[in-house]
């Protein structure tokens, strides 16, 4: 697993290509690469910004004054203009990063009440399933990020207090699928040969379906 907190990464744009993005009157967005896109936006991509800026009217009596990339992108970030790069920092402005990239992510990790779905219908099947015997998202969630090809995408800090809020995302769905099945199937093998509450004459239809599915009986 590749972990990105955002409240210590740094995000290297071009100057020049937001400069054009800021100006041009155009929804556009800054990836988490620092790459430049314009809308319609690509579902694989991570975003730590999507906006228009409209330009201020000019009065009557004077020119509209000119606003820095800080005030355009706003103050849920911090930019640092070095020649030609912009560098931002983006973790002020998690719960827009949220509402621009969640629909696209594998797990969703940014509420109180953990995660309740995985985002491909193959590997949610196996996870629902697997739930009969009592195996929890979370127990699954931590096996995938050891084991499989994930990157991260959350704010964590230990003071005042500990915070964590998260996305994942998958960068080979094959191996995840792989890695789950694996572990599914190891852990009602644990269950039905070695836990008396799970064994193989009291299992109800749900759990005998379940490890019919994972190939255990």
């Amino acid at each position: 697993m590749k972990k990105i907190n955002l409240f210590n990464e740094i995000i290297i744009a071009s100057n020049t290509e937001l400069s054009q993005a800021l100006s041009s009157n155009k929804e556009f967005g800054i990836t988490l690469k620092g790459e430049i896109k314009y809308a319609p936006f690509d579902p694989s991509d991570i975003f730590i910004y999507q906006g228009k800026v409209t330009p201020q009217p000019a009065s009557a009596l004077s020119l509209p004054k000119a606003q820095s990339k800080q005030e355009l992108l706003g103050k849920n970030y911090q930019v640092l203009e070095d020649d030609d790069r912009i560098l931002i920092k983006a973790g002020g402005a998690w719960q827009d990063i949220i509402n621009y990239n969640v629909r696209n992510c594998f797990y969703d990790d940014t509420t109180g009440d953990g995660v309740a779905q995985f985002g491909d219908e193959e590997v949610e099947e196996m996870g629902w399933k697997v739930t009969d015997f009592d195996v929890s998202y979370r127990e699954l969630v931590e096996h995938l990020e050891e084991k499989a090809d994930i990157t991260l995408v959350c704010i964590e800090s230990l003071e005042p207090s500990y915070q964590f809020s998260g996305m994942g995302y998958l960068n080979d769905l094959q191996l995840a699928k792989k890695v789950m099945f694996e572990y599914c199937q190891q852990r009602i093998k644990e269950k039905v040969f070695n836990d008396p509450d799970y064994t193989q004459e009291i299992l109800d239809d749900d759990q005998l379906e379940t490890a019919q599915f994972f190939k255990v009986l």
